[in-house]
């Protein structure tokens, strides 16, 4: 406890100030940038790339569609570069919700995501991680322990790099994103071999093939666009980026682009070598690519997707426990939840919460049924926070927006956001759907008596004072920044 003392003649005043505890801006440019490329890239440009180019029937469209859908992730970086900066809080697009005066959509998204949406996506990815690993202990001629019990010492491992430091768990992101970003390199040099070796027939051949059908070109941008799926990571831990007027733009946009150039060199090289037919009958693309150009040393593909799995794992769990963190600031969760370690200043208890329902999720034994169905709820928040610029700009036309993007950038999004959400439920309705739906707006039966009504009355302050002591965490309330740096309290004494 810090005082500070002052004497009027003979009294002496003391006055004991608070120290403020918040998340440290331990992230900076690159690391930035490996957040957004290592959640956007995760096991599936290593196993199975093949639904864009079953849809699409043709080489030349099937890359028009992964081209075309990083163009339509990097409009909604753009978006969220200019909501980003203009709102510079942690959580993604619950603060912009908040802000666009929209609370029940805000604590509907926190419900969802916190509930089924990152957990599941952990859980799957890490369940990917050790069906991987498993392959090893078959190499080395030892019985392999059970896949699921590998995904949960995953999770646990992936929680205590983030629970102890951001620092570390920003370098993790790093290495691993730098450790897949070479296996991919690889592959890439790899394809520009095949084709210098007159591979490139299938490339010549171009739109042989491509369909006819407008809703099988849908659905090949919803499964690309998937594989695009967490280009907006980074406004997850905006309160962590080190000048995020100047960091968060440039690193949602390097980061989608550099994505997009992967992804469509990648495409190229699996084609080069395996021919569509080819890359049509494989379930493990980059295993099979390995075989046939490395030979013996095909190896080096699965410890890539173990590398690119635990990396995306890892910006999962950081930027999922950061939107439960923003959420219990604005007491749609727990407020405790939103308590930040006096030590190590990370929200520890968000990530305990995060991890432990994320395990829970490795329990069920088909998980990728269970994400398919809130899929489409995934898109709807991706779509309605992007359209906030457009409220915003009504709403609070003169407001500070450091990027400003053009309108038609966030309408289009929208408009293609909407598309994504229909067209699964248009294609193949499903009651799962409206399962679905009712478990997202059944989350008002806690909105409405603890939030609205704040029924509760203190009832539960015995028990966060008793997490608090037991896991050192103390409450962490928002301290706006200006473009220099300065909070609220450096700007006052600078005033005076």
């Amino acid at each position: 406890m810090a005082e500070l003392r002052q004497r009027n003649t003979n009294v002496e005043i003391k006055y004991e100030v608070e120290p403020v505890v918040k998340l440290k801006r331990n992230v900076g440019l690159i690391s930035g940038i490996s957040f957004i490329v290592g959640s956007i890239i995760g096991s599936g440009i290593f196993i199975s790339p093949k639904g864009v180019l079953t849809e699409t029937g043709s080489v030349g469209l099937s890359l028009i569609v992964w081209v075309s859908s990083g163009v339509l992730s990097l409009l909604g970086a753009l978006s969220y570069a200019e909501l980003g900066t203009m709102i510079p809080k942690s959580g993604g697009e619950y603060p912009y919700f908040m802000e666009a005066t929209f609370p029940v959509v805000a604590y509907l998204f926190s419900w969802t995501r916190t509930i089924v949406l990152q957990p599941s996506g952990v859980a799957i990815i890490c369940m990917t991680f050790a069906s991987y690993m498993t392959t090893f202990f078959d190499y080395c001629g030892s019985p392999a322990p059970p896949e699921k019990m590998i995904a949960a010492l995953t999770i646990l491992t992936i929680c205590i790099i983030n629970c102890y430091d951001t620092s570390g768990a920003a370098f993790v992101q790093v290495f691993f994103t730098a450790a897949k970003l070479l296996a991919i390199g690889i592959i890439i040099i790899g394809g520009f071999v095949k084709l210098g070796q007159g591979g490139d027939k299938e490339l010549q051949d171009g739109f042989k093939g491509t369909t006819d059908s407008p809703s099988k070109i849908a659905l090949s941008f919803y499964d690309a666009m998937w594989a695009y799926d967490g280009w907006n990571t980074l406004n997850y831990l905006t309160e962590e980026l080190k000048d995020p007027y100047r960091n968060l733009p440039r690193a949602n946009i390097i980061g989608v682009l550099l994505v997009t150039v992967v992804y469509l060199f990648t495409n190229i090289s699996y084609l080069a070598v395996l021919g569509k037919e080819g890359l049509l009958a494989s379930d493990a693309v980059a295993v099979d690519w390995g075989k046939e150009m490395l030979g013996s040393a095909y190896i080096i593909m699965p410890i890539a997707v173990l590398f690119s799995t635990f990396g995306a794992a890892n910006g999962f769990c950081f930027s999922s426990s950061r939107m439960v963190y923003a959420a219990a600031r604005e007491e749609h969760l727990p407020e405790v939840l939103s308590y930040v370690h006096v030590k190590r200043y990370t929200p520890l208890l968000s990530v305990t919460v995060t991890g432990i329902i994320s395990i829970l999720m490795v329990i069920p034994s088909d998980i990728g049924s269970l994400i398919d169905f809130f899929s489409f709820a995934a898109w709807m928040f991706y779509g309605l926070a992007v359209f906030c610029v457009v409220i915003l700009r009504f709403r609070q036309p003169h407001a500070d927006r450091p990027i400003k993007v053009f309108i038609l950038i966030p309408i289009i999004f929208t408009l293609c956001s909407i598309y994504l959400v229909i067209a699964p439920i248009i294609q193949d309705p499903r009651l799962e759907f409206l399962w679905a739906f009712l478990f997202i707006v059944g989350g008002l039966l806690f909105y409405f008596p603890f939030v609205v009504f704040k029924l509760d009355k203190g009832c539960f302050d015995k028990v966060t004072m008793f997490i608090q002591l037991l896991c050192e965490v103390a409450p962490s309330p928002y301290i706006m920044e200006d473009l220099s740096g300065k909070t609220d309290n450096e700007r006052e004494k600078r005033d005076n």
